[in-house]
């Protein structure tokens, strides 16, 4: 089976560093002219040049462009008016109790992780019914379904995401655009890594085994009892963004290790 995404955009949002990039990048080695996007004009030229040199087999762009306000997506689409592909990655994660988290803290949470894909899904839409064939995948996580404790804010907005991106689906229904949503689990990212970096300094060990020790105490239904690599989660993701999948609409895909205790 080969993934050929010749001739094709695709824009991922969020994609300096962590699931953003390693997606960017394998879309990139399947041939697809990839736009990255941060907010950070330096940090989104930096990771644009450095994808080039790691096997894109098309064009790489670089846009910086704050999705997390609709003046920063009017912006971005006002740059690339076109996609093929957009991954609606842009997200962030603070873990707080219910009770500290105020306002600020939902609706930051709710801007980043939900508005974003809502405003440029409803941005791109439309210029892929135009040609009949599009991708729209949410990366939205297993707290969508299991809402940790600890971010209570967090896992809701990630269970939006799976219902806009159902919605999504079927709203365009009978056309050639798919639009899926992709549940990681707990995942070695940049983000992760500093989450865990004062346990790492403590025990002195690798940040695999933090991370495992980390999974198998918080997330302990995990069937693989250890971290996912952004790796595992972005081959996931370009299968859903190629030809192949294109019977694939409308689904939350679990990428969580089996950590998602039901059937």
């Amino acid at each position: 089976m080969q993934i050929d995404l010749a001739g094709k955009t695709a824009l991922v949002t969020g994609s300096t560093e962590g699931i953003g990039y390693a997606i960017a990048r394998q879309l990139a080695r399947a041939g697809a002219d990839v736009v990255i996007n941060g907010r950070s004009e330096e940090k989104t030229a930096n990771a644009a040049e450095r994808l080039k040199g790691e096997g894109a087999g098309g064009t790489v762009a670089a846009v910086a462009a704050d999705v997390a306000t609709a003046e920063g997506c009017d912006a971005l689409v006002a740059k690339v008016p076109h996609v093929d592909i957009l991954v609606n990655n842009a997200g962030i994660f603070q873990p707080l109790d219910f009770f500290e988290a105020n306002d600020e803290v939902w609706d930051r949470h709710w801007q980043v992780n939900v508005m974003s894909a809502v405003r440029l899904s409803r941005a791109y839409l439309p210029g892929m019914q135009n040609v009949d064939w599009g991708r729209v995948i949410f990366i939205a996580s297993e707290s969508g379904f299991n809402i940790p404790v600890e971010m209570i804010h967090y896992g809701v907005s990630k269970t939006a995401d799976i219902a806009v991106a159902r919605g999504l689906a079927k709203r365009m229904a009978g056309t050639g655009i798919t639009v899926n949503s992709v549940l990681p689990g707990p995942t070695l990212s940049e983000g992760v890594e500093a989450m865990l970096a004062e346990e790492r300094a403590k025990t002195g060990k690798p940040i695999e085994e933090v991370a495992a020790d980390f999974v198998k105490k918080h997330r302990g239904s995990s069937i693989i009892q250890r971290a996912a690599s952004v790796e595992e989660i972005a081959n996931l993701v370009t299968y859903l963004a190629s030809p192949l999948a294109s019977a694939t609409t409308g689904a939350s895909m679990r990428v969580d290790g089996g950590l998602i205790d039901t059937l």
